[in-house]
């Protein structure tokens, strides 16, 4: 369960809150399942319509099924909590209670991005309250997101030591005849037993090409001497996941392999410790992409080479592309902004959870930096 701490909260509502007030909104509705987790410390499926709604002034009030009235009470440090049975339609119930509230003639803030803010419903809104006016509050699913707190980041810290400690145990288990399901079963076991909220581990996949692989089907693929088992982990505490990627060779790595991990991990060493707040997304992903490109490493980089870490739920999507990094990019890093940056190169790829410093990025996960090799 998530642990609720007031003063933690009571920032993300003054975040959320500055919003308001610039956009000079009346009340904001934050329906994104990571949205609700981030403000209310609860979370949800969309098997049905469910909302929290954050007025400029005053406590705000959670909506969903009533069958999820206990759980939400529990989880979470919102009071104010109200079921629909599920013979309502929930948009409906909403508008209702926005009527009784007084805000049928408001400015609503909502970001109409939002993976449930779709066209569908916001028409049900618009067209139940004619005299509202909704705003669109661009990206705040995600940019009221974007800067962590210390109870944040130390949530991530937790989720990469769960991390580091599985893919110590992949390393010193695996062996010529090992498969790459035995590998992801060791790494679920090892989140379960450690504190992570779930079992999943990322892709772990036999490793080759530049960066195919990265988002290989898993398959239970039995590993010879030569091979690279490639090991990503993505345990969450919280909700809250770090991420990392190393490559963990069977038998003896050849001098190219050592030739290329060894420029890999330069280049993305230098990528962390350009992370500075103020420097530009745009400047830092060069370090990576261009280091690659002029060391012959690959012929094409088109990835990204970072992406927002924080907070994760079961979405349509299972990473935080709302800022990367990208030779487009020309935004400015913040102090406690958290990404997990990658690199790959030949079958091997090296990552890390970091957040932004004033010296520099500062690793969240403490793996050796290096080509892990089969048992040791």
């Amino acid at each position: 369960m998530t642990e609720i701490v007031p003063a933690e909260y009571a920032w993300r509502v003054e975040r959320a809150r500055a919003l308001m007030a610039r956009e000079n909104c009346d009340l904001m509705i934050l329906d994104s399942g990571e949205s609700l987790a981030w403000i209310s410390g609860y979370t949800v499926s969309e098997t049905m319509y469910r909302a929290v709604f954050l007025p400029r002034e005053g406590a705000p009030w959670f909506i969903l099924r009533a069958l999820d009235e206990a759980p939400c009470r529990e989880g979470g440090w919102i009071t104010d909590v109200a079921g629909y049975p599920d013979t309502a339609s929930p948009e409906t119930f909403m508008v209702e209670v926005l009527r009784r509230r007084g805000f049928a003639d408001a400015r609503i803030g909502v970001d109409f991005n939002s993976v449930s803010w779709n066209p569908a419903r916001a028409q049900v809104f618009t067209t139940a309250l004619p005299q509202a006016r909704f705003v669109n509050l661009v990206g705040a699913t995600d940019s009221l997101r974007w800067v962590k707190s210390a109870h944040e980041i130390a949530q991530i810290a937790n989720a990469a030591a769960i991390a580091d400690s599985a893919m110590a145990q992949v390393a010193a288990a695996a062996h010529p005849g090992f498969t790459t399901r035995e590998a992801a079963a060791i790494a679920a076991a090892s989140f379960l037993r450690e504190g992570a909220d779930t079992g999943e581990t990322g892709p772990i996949v036999r490793g080759s090409g530049s960066h195919e692989f990265l988002h290989g089907l898993f398959r239970t693929d039995e590993l010879a001497p030569g091979d690279i088992l490639h090991v990503e982990l993505i345990p969450r505490v919280a909700h809250y996941g770090a991420r990392i990627m190393r490559p963990i060779l069977i038998g003896a790595p050849t001098a190219r392999q050592n030739e290329v991990a060894e420029e890999l991990v330069r280049l993305q060493d230098a990528q962390i410790v350009a992370m500075r707040p103020g420097a530009i997304a745009s400047d830092v992903d060069r370090i990576v992409r261009q280091g690659v490109l002029d060391a012959g490493l690959r012929a094409e980089y088109d990835n990204v080479s970072a992406y927002t870490l924080g907070l994760y739920i079961r979405t349509p999507r299972s990473s935080d592309f709302s800022r990367v990094f990208l030779p487009d990019q020309h935004w400015p890093l913040e102090e406690n902004m958290v990404f997990h940056v990658y690199t790959t190169a030949e079958g091997l790829g090296f990552s890390e959870s970091v957040v932004v410093a004033p010296e520099g990025g500062r690793r969240l996960t403490q793996t050796p930096r290096r080509m892990l090799l089969a048992g040791e």
